[in-house]
């Protein structure tokens, strides 16, 4: 019976996860499909459009050759060399986009644009990978450990003076604000000044990196028709373990500031509640038990938040 009963709380909080699940998918399916399947068709059509015309304008080529340069084209893009521009474009793997790659793979962002085509090469990833990925997992852990041990103080905001509550709400709220100036914002704007990136696109870049999906439709420093500087994919991958590293740290301060606004909010109708029954002079009937019930209330609520 106890094993049938774990069984079923399991399955009653599963059950619901899963359909959930399921439905959000199909949804996001539904959506992508409606947005994106028009224009996919639509080049489509002017790509074999572009085709036959390249073959009637160059009568001396027959179908086969032009799809056997397609092909060509299609495996130089899947090992990373652009088929724009010439053979003097900047190499893949020169040490700095060599950094920026090493940072994907620990990252797991895999942009999917970039990939070692020698089997000594795939065999190192593989392993670089799997010494490299748990290393930067335990990394941003620590980060977010070491900031919930420095925020002990704030576990104990309840015994502090109202002003100092706001202060420190205040001061969170400001931490949130300028790392999502210099990690979402800034280098969103660098990115579309160099790369030529209107701002919506580079925020995007930004956003789809940071959240290790790395979909590869933008990677910085692919222009052949640009000159970056050597430095500039180094940067990026900085950007990247920083920008991960603050992800790290905001995620336990967003709730906690959320406890912590809704506390203060409780706290302060308290106190509303109170003054209105002291200036109202006779306690009113009941208003002894209620206190002692809210009393009782506010003391589990502050031990539940100790322990959380």
């Amino acid at each position: 019976m106890p094993r049938a009963g774990l069984c079923s709380r399991w399955g009653g909080r599963v059950l619901p996860l899963l359909l959930a699940y399921i439905c959000y998918l199909l949804l996001g399916a539904t959506i992508f499909q409606l947005l994106e399947k028009q224009a996919e068709s639509q080049s489509r059509d002017r790509f074999q459009f572009e085709k036959l015309r390249f073959l009637e304008n160059y009568t001396c080529l027959d179908q086969q050759a032009v799809e056997q340069f397609v092909q060509v084209i299609m495996e130089a893009w899947v090992k990373g060399v652009n088929p724009k521009g010439n053979s003097t474009n900047p190499s893949n793997w020169d040490f700095g986009s060599s950094f920026f790659f090493a940072g994907t793979v620990v990252t797991t962002i895999g942009y999917g644009n970039l990939a070692p085509s020698t089997e000594a090469g795939q065999v190192f990833c593989v392993f670089y990978a799997l010494v490299g990925i748990p290393l930067n997992v335990g990394f941003l852990n620590h980060l977010g450990t070491g900031l919930r041990a420095h925020l002990t103080m704030l576990e104990r905001w309840e015994d502090q003076p109202r002003r100092s509550q706001l202060l420190q709400i205040l001061g969170l709220a400001l931490f949130l604000a300028l790392g999502t100036l210099l990690i979402l914002i800034l280098p969103p704007m660098v990115f579309s000044h160099v790369e030529g990136w209107s701002f919506s696109e580079g925020f995007y870049f930004a956003f789809i990196t940071l959240s290790t999906i790395g979909f590869g439709d933008y990677v910085v420093g692919t222009d052949p028709s640009k000159h970056y500087l050597s430095v500039y994919r180094s940067l990026a991958a900085i950007w990247i373990l920083l920008g991960l590293a603050w992800l790290a740290l905001v995620l336990p301060l967003g709730p906690l500031l959320l406890h912590r606004c809704s506390q203060l909010w409780l706290l302060g109708l308290r106190l509303d509640r109170e003054a209105e029954e002291a200036l109202g002079g006779t306690p009113r009937e009941g208003s002894t038990a209620a206190r002692t019930r809210a009393t009782q209330d506010l003391l589990a609520w502050r031990r539940s938040l100790r322990n959380w």
